[in-house]
């Protein structure tokens, strides 16, 4: 079987199988631990092309329904090295470019990784760095973490994160990549179990699963929830044992939030970038009242004037609080508002049920996080 693109010089490796059912595929050292899958319970023939090709990697899926998809475009000058202190500032602006107004306006996950280079829990043998001609274009890096057992003991985890590639190489194969890279050499650290929150559509092809099915939970949402964001992956076979627990994330992700005066001098010595509401973004709340917002109608505004994403205009105005109050008071003001949260969420709720909920959910907020 001839295609078109294989008429140009290269260098060619073809593996035919057949099968049926779901196909797993781990190809030669180039493309290390990367998995392809294939979910169709017909009988099919199926042809896996690696082409080498310019210095380039490109792998072909071909099989008898007639489709041909273009899984990687990885160069073969591409490597994987640890972090080295040289890296540190472009790494940061890597991370901030990549971050910037995707889960929220503006972004802290730079922040959060130069507060965590001098963490305790701050994993540096799992620090990595991916160059593709000798240009930083990904990262990855990797944090202790613990679980709770039913009974009040305590386990040591892992987690990961953040982890990113360059906006100008995404959706060619890097960041699976460099994940699937980072995650054998954490087993081969001895690393025997990873929560993290993340898109189940990309990490299950890490291996990654929905957390609550391995008896695992998160911290807060319901014990019986199926979280579709918390996800974990058992590194070492039966390392669970069998035993349910619950995961919180360690503090040194809520950097930002704890120490907010630090990480806006940090900030500052950026690039100024405008910050914006986009589609797909994570929901924002007020960090004083909870009010959803969802546009810059929504927020307050700072000192100078200019828009403040982290509170409403109800709250926070010039900056500053509009109202002096205690957690307490605050949610006995919103109480107020209990009805038309009701109808908001399609549950009925008394003001009593509201302040339940507000009680555990306000001291997640920054206002309240620092004072209470």
């Amino acid at each position: 079987m001839i295609f078109p693109f294989l008429v140009e010089p290269f260098f060619r490796v073809w593996i035919e199988l057949r099968c049926k059912g779901t196909l797993f595929i781990s190809l030669f050292q180039i493309l290390n631990d990367t998995k392809f899958v294939r979910d169709d319970t017909a009988q099919c023939e199926d042809y896996i092309y690696a082409v080498i090709m310019q210095k380039r990697v490109f792998l072909f899926h071909h099989c008898n329904h007639g489709c041909i998809k273009k899984h990687i475009n990885i160069k073969l000058s591409m490597i994987i090295r640890a972090e080295q202190p040289q890296d540190e500032l472009i790494v940061e602006n890597l991370v901030r470019e990549s971050f910037w107004n995707v889960y929220r306006p503006g972004c802290t996950e730079h922040y959060v990784l130069h507060r965590y280079r001098n963490n305790p829990d701050f994993v540096r043998e799992l620090n990595f760095v991916m160059e593709e001609d000798g240009r930083i274009i990904g990262h990855v890096m990797f944090s202790r973490a613990e679980l709770v057992h039913d009974d009040g003991t305590k386990r040591p985890s892992w987690t990961f994160g953040p982890i990113c590639i360059h906006p100008d190489y995404q959706k060619r194969g890097y960041g699976l990549h460099l994940l699937n890279y980072a995650l054998q050499r954490a087993r081969e650290m001895g690393v025997g179990f990873l929560c993290m929150e993340g898109n189940i559509d990309f990490y299950r092809h890490a291996g990654f699963v929905v957390a609550s099915s391995l008896g695992i939970h998160y911290h807060s949402e319901p014990r019986d929830a199926a979280v579709p964001y918390f996800l974990a992956q058992e590194l070492v076979d039966g390392w669970l044992g069998g035993k349910e627990a619950t995961y919180c994330p360690p503090k040194g992700y809520f950097v930002a939030e704890a120490d907010p005066a630090d990480f806006e001098a940090y900030e500052a010595t950026f690039p100024k970038r405008e910050k914006s509401f986009r589609q797909g973004q994570l929901p924002q709340f007020c960090q004083s009242c909870g009010m959803p917002l969802t546009s810059v109608d929504d927020c307050g505004t700072n000192a100078d004037g200019s828009i403040c994403y982290d509170y409403c205009k109800y709250c926070y105005q010039g900056g500053s609080f509009v109202q002096q109050c205690t957690m307490d008071e605050m949610i006995e003001h919103c109480a107020q508002f209990a009805y038309e949260v009701a109808q908001q969420i399609g549950k009925p709720m008394t003001a009593d049920e509201y302040k339940k909920m507000m009680r555990s959910f306000f001291p997640l907020l920054r206002r309240w996080r620092q004072k209470e």
